[in-house]
């Protein structure tokens, strides 16, 4: 049976192309950086790259294809943006109508994708550093929820910031801002740290995506940007036609982290 924290991001690409995986991807190939994904019409995609550009701890951009190809040149020449990812969602006027496994019969020759940083990407890191991810133990889903910080507004595109939450010991919060601090790539320091009603946040225990985890006694939450932002902001501007990756299944690039590493 395949490592998937061991193996290499070709092995568990072809195992989701051939449906044989289809779980969130936390916990991964170690080592190699995870995306987010956002497919829009070619009439959006300056406006979500500018997008992009201010917003650059939701949406640190690793790679745009050329319009109608799904193919990653730079993060993953050998992949299928269609088919290799868990599960896809589909979105039209800013509603989600479908998910799916396979994109095949949505793509189009107008199409651009946009593989975004994701957060999971310094997760080894810290596993390296003695610093226990909660998600990854408890073998589900990163909690992700909307907040009340505002992205900067582009053309069409404004909305919140999504952050994705991990319970931290006190005495390993710095170590942990430290490690991803190196990573501004993928999303790089945290944006909060402690009280989540300061950025709106109501209730930890009910996320907005993905599945709440235990916060133990002595922890403190810690918030870092999320790539899930684009599916928020696409609840408020409404694109005719967007396709993402669901919270929690990500693409696995050929990237090395290190060398997204500053």
């Amino acid at each position: 049976m395949l490592d998937l924290f061991k193996a290499k991001p070709q092995e568990v690409r072809k195992q989701i192309r051939e449906g044989l995986l289809k779980r969130p991807t936390p916990g991964m190939c170690a080592g190699y950086a995870q995306a987010n994904l956002v497919v829009l019409p070619q009439d959006l995609a300056f406006e979500f790259l500018l997008f992009c550009q201010r917003n650059p701890k939701p949406c640190p951009v690793l790679d745009v294809t050329e319009p109608g190809s799904f193919t990653p040149d730079n993060a993953a020449s050998d992949a299928d943006l269609r088919r290799d990812i868990p599960r896809y969602r589909i979105y039209r006027e800013g509603q989600l109508i479908e998910e799916v496994e396979d994109v095949t019969s949505y793509w189009r020759e107008d199409l651009v994708a946009f593989l975004l940083g994701c957060s999971f990407t310094f997760e080894s890191g810290l596993l390296q550093a003695g610093i226990n991810i909660r998600h990854i133990e408890e073998k589900c889903n990163v909690p992700m929820y909307i907040t009340n910080l505002a992205c900067k507004k582009a053309g069409r595109f404004h909305g919140p910031t999504v952050v994705s939450m991990r319970p931290l010991p006190h005495h390993q919060v710095v170590k942990a801002v430290q490690i991803t601090g190196r990573y501004p790539a993928v999303h790089g320091a945290p944006l909060h740290i402690g009280d989540p009603e300061v950025i709106g946040i109501k209730d930890i225990n009910k996320p907005d995506f993905g599945d709440a985890v235990t916060i133990k006694e002595g922890e403190v939450p810690v918030f870092w940007a999320c790539g899930v932002t684009p599916q928020a902001v696409a609840m408020e501007t409404k694109p005719p036609f967007m396709i993402t990756h669901a919270p929690g299944h990500m693409f696995i690039t050929d990237i090395l982290n290190e060398d997204l590493a500053v």
